[in-house]
């Protein structure tokens, strides 16, 4: 079994629908960054995030029928972490000033995608999405892969509930207290708010980036 995991720079276009942005155009950025990892966006399925009600730790296993849902509309379910067992089923990540994880079983052939924002840091989500893969799949967190996108530093981005410690910091520490292996921890050390080849939606609010927009993490197994 192969593991594909990229990320989409500015350069390949803003890869979030909102409500002023050409639907259209945004559906070809995300159509074209796939094709260029031989991912068709019809085997893909999107972690759509919202910021309504309290949960945010909120895990979803998907089936191949859900194949394509979120990527050309908002039809997906409201998750900040998807499942899949299915071969060639990727699964799309949205990101702006979070972290973005791709969590892997090497046995069992389980790929998880966890959005783990501030809020969902709060809730002890970078726990919590491992405790699911456990409670749910029987995943044994020593023999867990993860991988880690690029983040906000501490300085322009400093988590206040944490006594103002850094993104990174929080989520070693969440995903190590839920079993996680430190020498199964990839993390791209980069910071979005200060490298432009990653949309920052807080620097475009302090006025810093000319254009807002998320970048995307894609993972998918294959054969």
């Amino acid at each position: 079994m192969n593991l594909l995991v990229a990320l989409s720079t500015v350069i390949d276009g803003n890869m979030l629908i909102a409500k002023d942005q050409s639907n259209a155009k945004i559906v070809q950025n995300r159509t074209d960054f796939l094709a260029s990892h031989h991912i068709a966006m019809a085997n893909t399925t999107r972690v759509r995030i919202t910021y309504e009600g309290n949960d945010y730790c909120r895990y979803h296993g998907v089936t191949d029928q859900q194949e394509g849902n979120g990527m050309f509309d908002s039809d997906v379910v409201t998750a900040d972490a998807l499942v899949t067992r299915n071969v060639n089923h990727a699964l799309f990540l949205p990101l702006a000033d979070c972290v973005g994880a791709v969590i892997y079983d090497p046995i069992q052939h389980i790929l998880m995608v966890s959005h783990l924002g501030r809020h969902s840091l709060e809730q002890n989500g970078g726990y919590g999405c491992i405790d699911f893969l456990i409670k749910t799949y029987g995943c044994d967190p020593s023999k867990l892969s993860v991988w880690l996108t690029p983040a906000p530093g501490q300085k322009n981005y400093p988590l206040f509930a944490f006594d103002n410690r850094a993104f990174k910091d929080v989520v070693f520490e969440q995903l190590q207290m839920a079993g996680i292996l430190t020498q199964n921890i990839t993390d791209d050390p980069t910071d979005t708010t200060k490298d432009a080849r990653y949309f920052s939606h807080s620097e475009f609010l302090r006025g810093n980036r000319t254009e807002d927009g998320r970048y995307a993490l894609v993972a998918v197994m294959s054969d």
